[in-house]
């Protein structure tokens, strides 16, 4: 493998643990609704005789700041996802009005915004162990590469050199997505 292939790999490795990281983030509340709030956790639906995902069976939008909306597809699934969004994680009543399903996302107390805050501390935490790892995984690669004389010395400096940057700019990411989603939390 090449010094190059390596680094490579390793950006990959780090960028793929931020996304996650991101995505993560979509489904930990803030005061507002969104859509991400129900799509980020994968609502799973028993209908047609199968388990589905949220999204396939109905349309999600937040016409207003505090409520978000779920429409069937097929009004004959309305009571199936009723009971999907019970039973998850989501921690709010649904409201069915007919053909549609209204979600009224309630006001953060300030000692639940402090704990969700906490919450995407340690989701960033557990991001930077994973570009920590990739960071050693490189970095051992490069170490072997050196050893079995494939690359000299100064080659191995120069490749651990970039593969800290790397991970330097990928913990900044990380450190800028937590002070965004932070501000987010505690604007009520």
């Amino acid at each position: 493998m090449e010094p190059e292939e390596i680094l490579l790999e390793a950006e990959e490795h780090m960028s793929k643990g931020v996304e996650y990281m991101v995505h993560e983030f979509a489904s930990v509340r803030t005061g507002k609704a969104s859509p991400s709030l129900v799509e980020g956790i994968d609502i799973q639906v028993a209908s047609y005789g199968s388990s589905m995902k949220l999204k396939q069976l109905a349309l999600i939008s937040t016409p207003e700041p505090r409520m978000i909306v779920v429409q069937p597809f097929d009004p004959s699934t309305t009571q199936d996802i009723e009971r999907g969004i019970k039973e998850s994680k989501l921690g709010v009543n649904p409201n069915v009005d007919g053909k549609i399903i209204r979600l009224p996302i309630p006001e953060l107390s300030e000692e639940r915004r402090k704990d969700l805050v906490k919450v995407v501390k340690n989701m960033a935490e557990e991001a930077r162990v994973r570009i920590r790892s990739s960071r050693r995984d490189a970095m051992d690669k490069i170490k072997a590469l050196q050893k079995d004389g494939t690359i000299t010395e100064d080659d191995m400096h120069r490749c651990e050199k970039e593969i800290q940057n790397l991970t330097d700019k990928q913990v900044k990411t990380i450190d800028d997505h937590v002070e965004k989603k932070e501000a987010d939390i505690m604007t009520v």
